[in-house]
């Protein structure tokens, strides 16, 4: 599993158990932490991907995975142990991950 924790994989992700409105189950999570980072620690950052979600950006953000249209909750960041990840699903494509990237710099105030 390790030569595929690359920045833009999706994965299986249980975010469970979890607290409150943080987003819940077993979902489809893309990594977007740095590909030496994901390789180096035990945790990784992912940003969990809903079929429910509306398009808000910059909180979500319309992608492709698995040949549907979801949304990237890009408010709902979060470290993760790899012991949550499960199969990998795919690669994102370079556009959907840049739309995250381009989201998540919003969400975090980052220049």
């Amino acid at each position: 599993m390790e030569s595929k924790l690359k920045r833009g994989s999706v994965f299986w992700v249980n975010l469970d158990p979890t607290r409150g409105a943080e987003i819940k189950k077993v979902r489809p999570g893309v990594l977007v932490g740095t590909s030496p980072l994901n390789q180096a620690r035990r945790t990784v950052l992912v940003v969990p991907l809903s079929r429910s979600a509306a398009a808000r950006p910059p909180i979500t953000v319309r992608v492709r995975c698995m040949g549907q249209e979801v949304s990237a909750v890009c408010d709902q960041i979060r470290a993760i142990d790899k012991t949550r990840l499960s199969a990998w699903i795919e690669e994102m494509s370079k556009e959907d991950l840049e739309n995250i990237s381009k989201a998540l710099k919003q969400v975090l105030a980052l220049p």
